[in-house]
């Protein structure tokens, strides 16, 4: 059997992203160990049957759960202040789950129309096709939340920062108006990390991560995970998660708790970055505007300051030549790679308009700001100096 390490309550998140939710077996092993598993065996008939019950503690079947999953669980449980939380195959997996497992045909979704395309996609068309009517409005204006409230509506769905322009939206605020019309708020809160925003203690009733990104931080694998109070999993995710089975790997889960244990270290050293290249970018005649939620001249700086801890590790900037002087400033690039990925070790670039967002009509476009100028900078943990020189010298071939 496994043993729980015994920690403190509250540990702060460095210290927590080594040690919380760690199990170790009667080899005492340093590192989590990893349990390459389907199935497990039980000591008799009469064992299964009492598991099987919910009469005795244990693991039954890796898709339902299994010990290195949830360890990663718990210790992301620790770092988002949840009670809860399940592990899934991707980000995309938590995002669907999530909205999934606690609507039925006839029920009604608002969400901010500044989406991921997939999660727009999950919303628009996934839901309708179950019949679940959605309505996207202005994440920012809390007069569009509230005017989109139907009497069926069941859940509240944002992203925030957005990806890619990095709109901020009032969580506080979006998250009264969900409970005043009685439905929940799910956030999807990869732009921020759980180091620069705790939208569970903000008011939302859910909030959900694609793992791939900084979490794993390494371009290793997928993982996703949804978060909430223990009420609210085992009335409305437990058994939709037991039985479609978007769970996580067990290796994944290794490998993003390897992750973990570098988290605070990597987001505060690529936060610190994508402020002085944003700086640098603000000051250059080729850039358009530059769009980082650590700015004074963020169209949001007023929410940022109430509800984040710091600005974030990705930026958006606008070329004033459009679609060809961004190809020519990415392909310019040394050090920064082209990827349509983000939160990784490495830099990224990514224009949005022709590859994450490439699926929305130009008018959707223009509506979020998604120029042919825009590009989406996710910094990594180089040497700035390098990244900035990288940068200025593919201004001057853009």
């Amino acid at each position: 059997m496994l043993k729980k390490t015994d920690t403190p309550r509250k540990l702060r998140p460095a210290t927590a992203m080594v040690h919380a939710g760690t199990a170790r077996s009667g080899f005492g092993e340093t590192s989590e160990a990893l349990f390459l598993t389907q199935g497990f065996v039980y000591d008799s008939a009469e064992a299964a049957e009492a598991r099987f019950k919910g009469e005795e503690p244990g693991f039954i079947y890796s898709r339902y759960a299994n010990p290195t999953t949830r360890m990663f669980e718990e210790r992301m449980m620790a770092l988002e202040g949840a009670e809860d939380a399940r592990a899934t195959a991707s980000g995309m997996a938590a995002v669907a789950a999530a909205i999934q497992c606690q609507l039925k045909a006839g029920d009604h979704i608002v969400a901010a129309r500044a989406l991921f395309g997939s999660c727009r996609y999950v919303v628009e068309t996934v839901m309708a096709r179950c019949g679940v009517a959605c309505t996207l409005v202005d994440g920012r204006s809390l007069d569009a939340w509230q005017a989109a409230v139907r009497p069926e509506t069941k859940v509240f769905f944002m992203e925030t920062p957005t990806n890619p322009t990095l709109e901020v939206i009032d969580i506080p605020a979006v998250a009264e108006i969900a409970h005043s019309a009685g439905a929940r708020l799910v956030v999807d809160n990869v732009f921020a990390t759980p180091m620069q925003q705790r939208p569970l203690e903000l008011g939302a009733d859910v909030v959900v991560y694609s793992a791939t990104k900084h979490i794993d931080g390494q371009g290793r694998c997928l993982g996703g995970v949804i978060l909430s109070s223990k009420d609210w999993i085992d009335e409305n995710l437990h058994d939709y998660f037991r039985h479609t089975g978007p769970s996580l790997s067990p290796f994944n889960a290794w490998t993003l708790l390897k992750g973990l244990e570098t988290l605070p270290l990597r987001v505060a050293h690529q936060t610190k970055s994508a402020g002085k290249i944003a700086d640098f970018l603000a000051e250059r005649p080729e850039v358009a505007k530059v769009l980082y939620p650590g700015r004074a001249d963020h169209p949001d700086a007023a929410i940022i300051a109430r509800q984040m801890t710091g600005g974030s590790t990705l930026l958006a900037f606008e070329l004033t030549g459009g679609k060809k002087a961004a190809f020519a400033f990415a392909n310019a690039l040394q050090i920064i790679l082209i990827s349509n990925n983000l939160g990784d070790a490495k830099s990224l670039i990514t224009h949005p308009a022709t590859t994450t967002h490439k699926n929305l009509t130009p008018e959707a476009r223009a509506e979020l700001g998604i120029s042919d100028g825009l590009l989406r900078l996710s910094v990594g943990i180089e040497d700035v100096e390098d990244l900035i020189e990288d940068i200025d010298a593919a201004l001057a071939a853009a």
